[in-house]
């Protein structure tokens, strides 16, 4: 394959993925109400499996029940030292470390996870714990330091998925920023996991422009320059640069100032359409919003509307005005 890129098409080595168009995103079973805790319990999240299960096709992982522990089971904890740590029974002392780990390294590899589009993980688990799990060590001491030897391998089999646990989802900040890397991590598998076009590439660039400006100006100018380069690099390394790239600029934090300057660089688009009146009342919201005094979807709505109204070519894709479904009001709060 030559490296020079055109507005040619160029085949890409990448099976198509069958659920391409849907998003899938796995998760701790308990966390849907399936009673596979050590105690046959369940630990059900109402907004995920109510909510968010409303937009997405869940796909239930128990690391412990799937690599053979049973439920009801003991109890198991993390012990030992770096490197080395261990999965012990709490009461029999078992040792589960070789079973885990083994499963763990397979399961990441099924072809059933193989298109996620992001992964919900139970908090403080041994097995699913993202971060913050309790390592017992040997001299004593307990710290929370230590990841569920499944979340570990597979944050490492998918460095660049959104992967968090539901404690952190419990913060509306938190909670937006990881559905909308879903989301936006959902149409890059779409772009990457099919033949595509420099036009393709370039559209789908543009389309995310102000997304990625409202998390990083600095990483989109990054993004920018390497788009810039696609005709004279491999496009397998085109491919892995920019998802990273991508990637970890949304996950930086879109503030409050950030967004004031996105959506006033949308006004911009505006100017010659929108009568005087127009302008001001778009001004004052915006304004109202950067002193918090309304939510970031009432100037996005206003904005969407003059666009729709004037029919403003040039914005009227950007995934910046529409990011994720709105019935799951994630711009609404304060």
């Amino acid at each position: 394959m030559s490296t020079e890129l055109t507005n040619e098409t160029f085949k890409w080595n990448h099976p198509v993925s069958k659920s391409a168009h849907l998003i899938r995103i796995g998760i701790s079973s308990c966390l849907l109400g399936k009673k596979v805790r050590f105690d046959s319990g369940h630990k059900r999240d109402r907004y995920l499996s109510d909510q968010l299960g409303k937009f997405v096709s869940f796909v239930p992982v128990c690391p412990e029940v799937e690599a053979g522990m049973g439920a009801p089971r003991e109890a198991v904890r993390l012990v030992g030292d770096d490197p080395g740590l261990r999965m012990i029974g709490v009461r029999s002392g078992k040792d589960w470390t070789d079973r885990m780990n083994s499963y763990s390294r397979r399961r990441v590899k099924q072809k059933n996870l193989a298109d996620l589009s992001g992964f919900i993980l139970k908090c403080k688990s041994p097995s699913c714990g993202k971060e913050r799990v309790k390592i017992y060590r040997e001299n004593g001491q307990i710290e929370r330091k230590g990841s569920g030897f499944f979340a570990s391998a597979l944050m490492k089999q998918f460095p660049d998925m959104p992967i968090e646990e539901e404690s952190r989802l419990y913060d509306s900040e938190w909670r937006e920023n990881f559905i909308e890397r879903v989301f936006a991590y959902n149409r890059l598998q779409a772009l990457f996991n099919r033949s595509f076009t420099y036009k393709a590439v370039t559209a789908f660039h543009s389309d995310h422009e102000f997304q990625l400006l409202a998390h990083s100006p600095e990483r989109y100018r990054k993004l920018d320059r390497l788009v810039t380069q696609l005709r004279e690099i491999k496009p397998s390394r085109f491919r892995d640069e920019y998802r990273k790239l991508f990637m970890q600029t949304l996950s930086f934090k879109a503030t409050v100032n950030k967004h004031t300057r996105v959506l006033r660089r949308l006004l911009s688009f505006l100017r010659t359409h929108l009568s005087a009146c127009e302008k001001k009342y778009v001004h004052e919201t915006i304004d109202n919003y950067q002193r918090s005094s309304v939510p970031l979807i009432v100037p996005v709505t206003l904005l969407r509307f003059f666009i729709d109204k004037y029919d403003v070519e040039q914005i009227r894709n950007q995934y910046y005005l529409h990011p994720h479904p709105e019935e799951l009001m994630l711009r609404n709060h304060a």
